[in-house]
């Protein structure tokens, strides 16, 4: 298999770097959070994304940094771009973005908290009343948790556990009249033992309160060090490299190594240490010495780390804060059918994540595992949920003796365990397991299930934009297709003949497939607009997609605009693209829309004068997905599904509420029609939906 040339930039072709572009869209996300037409609570969620997200870039977007400046200078000069400069740009902005972050906090957020009575309430603010009641809480359910450890001078190391946060504590004991020299100590904030980060308190008039239990502990220091009178505390929070290095052969054991790279990961060096730009020099000093941690690593945050944890912020019971429900929505054919699989001889079905129910891929493959017809089942599974249905229903049809084969993924990052688990239980059940291929990691969506009627083996499948994951398909906009179209599953059948025998020599006559022909196939029907736009002809591309890297990709979509090809981007994320630079990008336009729902769906739009193709993917067009990865782009055959997609994508075209330009700009300025695309795409979809019947789906 052929590694394709990941060529460099030349000054010819603008590009935005990569780790600015991603904290770009993480300020997108903090947008939402600032957004005072964002009900309250789901700010406080956005303001957890944003930390979870930043969490992540710094175990393996700034540690890789790390790592590259780490290396010898020879070798640092065949890189395209000074792995120093990068980082002390990146670590400006994400400063620049805290400090905004503590602002939105402090000035919005508390503030709005406190005008729907809800008091965040700190260690200094409690009545005594309160002081009563925390003094018992923490008694019962906070002390047996907790076990400090004194800093001494010995230089004793200090592992501190990756994401978890910490108090370091400076103390006095009395003596006489003064004090004794200070004193040192750092326990951790035992946050899952204790089942969260908040402790809600007696409500008292309509007044609710709630705290951190950092700020119980601290109320409470006096109780856990009794020797001592005066107390001064700070929290600490340390995030280690999460990239993976493994060595990806074919012979050896990949479990073993995904597993003991997973031990790696947390006891990997630090990638930053998070701290209250409040604490004393010396106490820090200390923390430091006993840690092993550098100055290198120190990143200021606040008083407060972890932010995700405010995933777990009470609602009070208050649901107008929260979004008004938008209730999922039946397929109106799909819903009318018994039989999925009957339902699929019949046409393509085409279902929309989440606003339709997740619920008939469920139904496709419970169907298939319990149906003595079906002889065969396999499946790729990336990413899928702690208690997957899916992966229960394959393991079903396994005991049911049939044929499973299942593609797991042992290197999607930060879901190897579970991987790992649902591995063995598909394993246990007599369902051939394959582990991936060597040096690619498989990202494709991909179902295939095999019925013997009437003697003949007819193949049903499902390609879809995102994964088999019922419980991300709630909040992640994706698309599903269910076929028996023979175009297609002939060469699904071929993607899975691909993961058996490992053969680069397949031929797709419908479907593209990374690392084989994607590349190759995308750049001829960008090739094939620039021949339309240079005789005249309408020539254009919308090409929505989670994030635009690839060079080569890019300079082509330059050529393009240079050509007269009208290009209309919409990238949810990372974008290196530069666009409206003149004689380079004047004819490409991008927006970013960042709203209630993950936009996570692939969809290529090819004008070809006035005939146009459709792809739908589950591949963005950066470098790992179109040469190192599997991933699959399926045409779209049936007109009225071509109808959805497009009038969907027109939708978010039109977006002038939540799009946003790549300086993260909102596009609705000047005459605003008010387009929510989101809400849009619900009211079109539930207006498909024939009088009669009842639109919402009741989930089981």
């Amino acid at each position: 298999m052929e590694k394709e040339k990941e060529e460099q930039a030349t000054p010819d072709y603008p590009m935005i770097n990569r780790e600015l572009s991603w904290l770009a869209f993480n300020y997108r996300v903090l947008q939402e959070a600032k957004d005072k037409n964002v009900p309250l609570l789901e700010r406080i969620k956005f303001m957890a994304i944003f930390s979870a997200n930043l969490d992540e870039y710094f175990k393996v977007r700034v540690a890789t940094l790390k790592r590259l400046i780490k290396l010898k200078e020879k070798t640092r000069k065949k890189l395209n771009t000074d792995p120093s400069e990068i980082f002390d740009q990146v670590i400006s902005e994400v400063k620049r973005q805290q400090e905004e972050f503590g602002h939105v906090f402090r000035e919005g957020i508390l503030a709005d908290l406190r005008a729907h009575n809800i008091n965040l309430l700190t260690e200094h603010e409690l009545n005594p009343e309160q002081q009563e009641w925390v003094k018992s809480y923490f008694q019962e359910t906070v002390l047996p948790l907790l076990q400090p450890i004194i800093l001494d001078e010995t230089e004793t190391h200090l592992f501190l556990k990756d994401q978890t946060v910490y108090l370091g504590v400076k103390m006095w004991e009395p003596q006489g009249e003064g004090l004794k020299p200070e004193r040192y100590a750092m326990l951790e904030i035992p946050t899952k033992k204790h089942g969260g980060r908040f402790v809600k308190l007696p409500t008292v008039d309509e007044q609710r309160y709630v705290m951190f239990v950092d700020d119980v502990i601290r109320f409470c220091l006096p109780r856990i060090f009794d020797k001592y009178q005066q107390f001064d505390s700070h929290a600490v929070k340390v995030s280690r490299d999460a990239e993976l290095d493994i060595e990806e052969e074919v012979s050896g054991n990949l479990m073993a190594k995904i597993r003991k790279s997973l031990k790696k990961r947390e006891t990997g060096y630090p990638a930053r240490l998070l701290y209250d730009p409040e604490t004393p020099h010396d106490l820090l000093d200390m923390m430091m010495a006993h840690t092993g941690i550098t100055e290198d690593e120190l990143v200021e945050g606040s008083k407060y780390h972890n932010f995700r944890d405010f995933f777990q912020f009470p609602d009070f019971n208050l649901p107008n804060l929260k979004y008004t429900p938008q209730p999922t929505l039946v397929h109106p054919q799909l819903e009318q059918e018994p039989s999925m699989l009957a339902a699929m001889q019949k046409q393509d079905y085409l279902v929309h994540y989440p606003y339709q129910s997740f619920d008939y891929v469920l139904r496709l493959f419970n169907e298939a595992a319990e149906d003595p017809k079906v002889t065969s089942m396999s499946a790729t599974l990336y990413r899928v949920a702690d208690k997957s249905a899916i992966a229960k229903a394959l393991a079903k049809a396994a005991k049911n003796g049939k044929l499973v084969t299942v593609v797991v993924e042992l290197k999607a990052r930060f879901d190897e365990e579970s991987n790992i688990f649902w591995a063995g239980k598909l394993q246990k059940a007599g369902a051939n397991v394959i582990f991936g291929v060597p040096e690619l990691k498989v990202h494709s969506k991909l179902g295939l299930i095999t019925r013997n009627e009437g003697g003949k083996m007819i193949n049903y499948a499902y390609l879809s934009t995102g994964n088999y994951n019922e419980d991300t398909s709630t909040i992640y906009a994706d698309h599903g297709l269910f076929t028996a179209d023979k175009r297609l599953t002939k060469d699904v059948e071929q993607v899975f003949n691909f993961f058996i025998d490992r053969s680069p020599d397949k031929k797709f006559d419908h479907l593209l497939m990374a690392p084989l022909n994607m590349r190759e196939r995308f750049v001829k029907l960008i090739d094939r607009e620039i021949r339309h736009a240079k005789k005249g002809l309408p020539a254009r591309l919308i090409l929505k997609m989670n994030a635009l890297q690839d060079e080569r990709m890019i300079k082509k979509l330059y050529t393009a605009s240079q050509a007269g090809v009208k290009v209309n981007l919409l990238v949810r994320g990372i974008c290196c693209l530069m666009p409206g630079v003149e004689g380079v990008s004047e004819n490409i336009e991008v927006r970013s829309i960042v709203d209630r729902y993950l936009e996570h769906a692939r969809v290529y739009i090819f004008h070809n004068n006035g005939n146009e193709e459709y792809y739908v993917a589950s591949a963005d067009w950066m470098t790992r997905n179109l040469n190192r990865r599997v991933e699959v782009a399926f045409p779209l055959l049936q007109p009225h599904l071509v109808k959805q997609v497009r009038d969907i994508i027109d939708l978010q075209l039109a977006d002038d509420i939540k799009a946003r330009t790549v300086d993260n700009s909102y596009l609705g300025q000047g005459d605003q029609t008010n387009m929510r695309s989101q809400y849009a795409t619900y009211d079109y979809l539930r207006d498909l939906i024939p009088e009669g019947m009842n639109p919402i789906r009741e989930e089981e």
